[in-house]
């Protein structure tokens, strides 16, 4: 299997794969605390109201009994393997373009780093047709078919969570109402990371936050996701437990604005295996990108001052590609 320039068989990283020892997953993360699990069948509301107010102050969470269907989920995990099984040249045929967001290639976010990261992915927008059609010309409608079906129920999830996440705040209006703009907008990114003989040398995916609302991630059973547990101390990383039909839910940068900072958005990465490859299925959810962001009037009092100016979705997701992930900090309300 081979995925821009390495393959599963390699016994030697490249040297453009080798990252700095400051900068390397270390092989050990605290094992102090653990991702906080909901059940979202829990009959008990004001009880997942708790565990979503706690779980959010550090902006991730895993979550069971979801209503996504578990054979919907091996499904579209399977699709991605036999997508990322292909040899390079046919995955090229569905290259990202320079200027475009869909498609194959490596992380959007690889230009703010020297090394190369150890995945490749695939990103979804909209209809699967057009790039399904170049990789497997006379035989799409399947994969298109799972993957629709996967985004209809993916989507219906986080319509829910917003409104759970909304309850857990105790605002007037839900955090959607806030955001006047069209249909909301969300992405399915598929990432595969191949087995790494020396994973703790290199990276899967680099730290970062994510630009959207939240993100819901399906780990196909391999562990590999950790976030950083405080941000003042970067050395320290939890690892998110691969749970069988369990999803994790990541907060973007605009739940950490539309709290005024109550809860934040988690910075996370990915590191490779040494034993077995790894499937990533990501649904990576935001509102229009006309959308007007900005801190909840019911969240500003003298106690927590408003933190962030008003700007739209669009204007920071051009912000967040120069800024990367000091990008908050850009629309940061000034005291003065």
């Amino acid at each position: 299997m081979e995925c821009m320039g390495i393959t599963s068989s390699m016994q030697e990283i490249p040297e453009s794969y080798l990252w700095s020892e400051e900068d390397r997953p270390m092989e050990n993360t605290t094992g102090e605390n653990s991702v906080p699990l909901i059940d979202l069948q829990e009959k008990d509301e004001a009880k997942i109201m708790r565990q979503l107010r706690s779980a959010c102050e550090n902006g991730f969470f895993q979550i069971v009994n979801h209503g996504v269907p578990h054979e919907l989920l091996h499904s579209i995990e399977n699709q991605a393997r036999l997508l990322f099984s292909l040899p390079l040249e046919e995955k090229l045929k569905a290259r990202r373009t320079s200027d475009g967001l869909a498609g194959y290639g490596v992380a959007r976010i690889a230009s703010f780093f020297s090394k190369q990261m150890w995945s490749e992915g695939f990103t979804w927008i909209g209809s699967a047709e057009e790039h399904a059609k170049k990789i497997w010309p006379h035989d799409y409608d399947h994969f298109c078919h799972v993957k629709e079906k996967y985004e209809d129920a993916i989507k219906r999830l986080a319509l829910r969570l917003i409104g759970l996440i909304s309850g857990s705040l105790a605002l007037n209006k839900s955090l959607m109402e806030m955001m006047k703009g069209e249909e909301s907008f969300g992405v399915v990114q598929m990432n595969h990371y191949p087995v790494c003989w020396q994973p703790h040398r290199t990276m899967g995916m680099a730290p970062h936050t994510d630009s959207s609302l939240l993100t819901l991630l399906y780990q196909g059973g391999v562990e590999g996701l950790q976030f950083q547990l405080h941000r003042q101390r970067h050395e320290d990383w939890i690892v998110a437990p691969a749970l069988p039909n369990g999803l994790v839910v990541i907060l973007g940068d605009l739940i950490q604005v539309l709290s005024n900072g109550r809860y934040k958005s988690a910075v996370h990465r990915a590191v490779p295996n040494s034993r077995r490859s790894r499937i990533s299925l990501a649904y990576i959810w935001g509102p229009s990108l006309n959308a007007v962001i900005k801190p909840s009037p019911d969240l500003v009092d003298s106690h927590h001052p408003l933190s962030y100016k008003a700007f739209t979705w669009s204007e920071y997701l051009r912000a967040k590609a120069v800024h990367f992930n000091t990008t908050l900090q850009f629309f940061k309300q000034s005291l003065v």
